[in-house]
């Protein structure tokens, strides 16, 4: 390890000591001047006051680094010299870039719609059985593994050994059981996206199903069963009655999984770096700032920012639209 440097000491110091006694000073010494004012003005001013540390921090973290990375995506690879939209034409000219681009679009629409449907079919389907506490417990599981873990058992589930040899993963021992040869599931072009999609799939799928279930426990059951008297059976109630019910939080949980899809990164950087065509946009921008292509890596981060914020402005307005209804 090397020795730490006297720039490091003090950038600690002052993130732990001295940003600390600047916002307890900045609370201490401005309530009392807003305690001086009147109070009308208190009450119009105090609310700013509060938010303003945090609108600070916000522009500081957040804003300040979006800004910066439009600007360096506009320039050179030694961010001197303006390119314009050069960088943007490579991303969508480069096979690489377009094949991450493709992967994302596989992960946006198979990852999505799997994990919102399962997560469905599982809350529906376990919905007041006795055992539903336990059996939702067992599919929520993989939930609070982290991406890495995933990624890490999995390999080993898909892990492949050449025909005739001990296989150590368990999916190719499975197979060889049946007397078939066994499967690079991560390696062969025709399987490892959708491998990968499964893993995503499996991590996903507990959350989709606790947050659908909890909208599903607050449909009355007078609905339910008044649509029975009139004669619906169970598969007409879930798609005549239910589904309709539920759309609203079907809606937020899908535009959550889309989120989820466009920024994928641990899943593929762990279990194939991006290897056999399995590149996605958040490895591709990372790839590219591994071979100091920043002002490219830049143009992927503004792309991937593009594509989520409409999702966002969605999620905004439903959760904006419910807070109307209550």
């Amino acid at each position: 390890m090397g020795a730490i440097s006297v720039d490091q000491v003090v950038t600690a110091l002052v993130a732990i000591i001295a940003v600390p006694l600047v916002l307890f000073g900045y609370i201490v010494l401005g309530e009392q001047i807003i305690e001086r004012l009147p109070e009308r003005i208190q009450l119009w001013i105090r609310p700013y006051f509060w938010a303003l540390p945090a609108i600070g921090f916000a522009g500081i973290f957040m804003v300040y680094p979006l800004l910066r990375t439009v600007v360096i995506s506009f320039r050179n690879g030694a961010d001197t010299d303006w390119v314009g939209l050069a960088n943007y034409q490579y991303f969508f000219t480069f096979p690489d870039t377009l094949t991450s681009l493709r992967n994302s679009i596989l992960w946006l629409v198979f990852y999505t719609f799997f994990a919102v449907f399962l997560g469905l079919v599982v809350a529906i389907l376990l919905d007041r059985v006795r055992y539903e506490t336990l059996a939702k417990i067992a599919i929520f599981l993989p939930v609070p593994i982290s991406a890495v873990a995933a990624s890490i058992i999995w390999k080993f589930m898909f892990d492949y050994q050449p025909p005739g040899q001990p296989q150590t993963g368990t999916l190719n021992a499975v197979i060889g059981l049946a007397h078939h040869d066994p499967v690079a599931w991560l390696v062969n072009y025709t399987t490892n996206n959708g491998a990968l999609i499964f893993v995503g799939v499996w991590t996903a799928v507990g959350f989709c199903m606790v947050i659908l279930s909890a909208s599903l426990k607050a449909i009355s059951t007078e609905v339910l069963e008044a649509a029975r008297i009139d004669g619906a059976n169970e598969f007409q109630i879930v798609r005549l009655v239910v589904t309709p019910l539920l759309w609203p939080t079907i809606t937020v949980v899908g535009t959550t999984m889309i989120i989820n899809a466009l920024k994928t990164f641990d899943l593929v950087y762990v279990m194939t770096n991006g290897a056999y065509n399995t590149d996605v946009i958040a490895t591709q921008m990372f790839s590219q700032l591994q071979h100091n292509h920043n002002s490219r890596a830049a143009a992927v981060g503004v792309v991937l920012f593009i594509a989520i914020v409409p999702l966002l402005i969605v999620n905004i307005r439903r959760f904006q639209q419910q807070e109307e209804q209550r």
